[in-house]
């Protein structure tokens, strides 16, 4: 197979990728509700003479080639629920749903790819399955409902590769490295309960703000003082909810946030840390407390060898300059 050919291909059909990422753009829905976006991927599969099959409604899967070995391709495709002020002249249609994380690219290149190999399909030792995934941006996540569903089944892929756009980087910029790329997500939900009272008074009441104030400062203390500072670990509160007054203590605060780990080991004990110790300091306070951990995917694991090949292609491809060992970062993917 000729990579310099594929290249041509790609530039010949880069203007009807950009088109399709401009559609999806235009039509984003969220996740588990990516109707029109399946029906918009399907019917380019059929316009390509790919035939596919349905998963979980709006998750997608074809094959291209034939043989024995099979590699796995997965875009993902849902948006997420955040008003778009580019005033780009394909930006979202619809109100509070726009593709901020590079879904719509992601499927975009997909058939893009798809287009490609199906043209070369006589020349593929082997088959390729292309993966379209719903859901990526809750949890559980589509990746696992798919397989759940068999999609890595008849044939069971040997190797499956996933993309994703990074703004951090420039322009044609190609990277990656191999172990731990992404963290393992998990949700944090913490409900605090003291006692009412006038704010002019906070002696009669237990104030579960200044509780919840103490529990996010300490949350950080965890980190640093209490974990393996040669492993990587983030806790951030992202929402916190009490009150609604100037002059009354409420009875509650509502926490939300996440956890984030690479490590396994680490993952398990942070959580053990978390409930044991958020008991023990709102209890300083006078305050109850109730703790949630929603467990999310696990950290994204990129094999060696398959990541020695992704480098070697896109370094022939387009020179050594274009190639950066991708630096790990604390988001979280389904595609783990």
């Amino acid at each position: 197979m000729n990579l310099k050919n594929i290249i041509e291909k790609v530039e010949a059909i880069f203007p009807e990728i950009i088109a399709d990422r401009r559609h999806i753009h235009q039509n984003p829905e969220l996740s588990f509700e990516e109707f029109e976006t399946a029906k918009f991927i399907r019917m380019k599969l059929n316009e390509m003479g790919i035939e596919y099959k349905t998963h979980i409604e709006t998750g997608t899967s074809a094959l291209i080639g034939k043989g024995e070995k099979c590699v796995a391709l997965r875009a993902d495709i849902d948006a997420l629920p955040i008003q778009e002020q580019t005033k780009l002249e394909f930006s979202s249609n619809v109100q509070n749903v726009a593709h901020a994380c590079g879904h719509d690219m992601h499927a975009a290149m997909l058939l893009g790819a798809a287009r490609i190999l199906k043209e070369m399909e006589d020349e593929i030792s082997g088959q390729v399955k292309l993966i379209f995934q719903p859901g990526e941006e809750k949890l559980p996540g589509g990746a696992k409902l798919m397989i759940d569903d068999g999609v890595l089944e008849n044939p069971s892929p040997e190797a499956i590769f996933g993309q994703h756009i990074y703004p951090g980087a420039s322009v044609g910029i190609i990277s990656t490295s191999a172990g731990a790329v992404m963290a393992a997500p998990d949700e944090l939900y913490i409900t605090i309960k003291g006692k009412s009272a006038h704010a002019a008074q906070p002696q009669l009441g237990r104030d579960p703000i200044v509780c919840a104030a103490h529990l996010i400062n300490y949350y950080q203390t965890l980190i640093s003082r209490k974990s393996d500072p040669r492993k990587s670990a983030v806790i951030s509160i992202t929402s916190v909810h009490g009150g609604s007054s100037t002059n009354i203590i409420p009875d509650e605060v509502k926490l939300k946030g996440t956890v984030r780990t690479f490590d396994a080991e680490l993952r398990k004990d942070l959580h053990k840390l978390i409930k044991e110790e958020t008991v023990k300091l709102c209890s300083v306070y006078g305050c109850e407390v109730e703790v949630s951990l929603k467990v999310g995917y696990p950290a994204v694991m990129n094999n060696k060898e398959m990541s020695e090949i992704t480098k070697n292609t896109a370094i022939e491809l387009f020179g050594k300059d274009a190639f950066q060992d991708f630096e790990p970062k604390m988001w979280g993917e389904d595609f783990s």
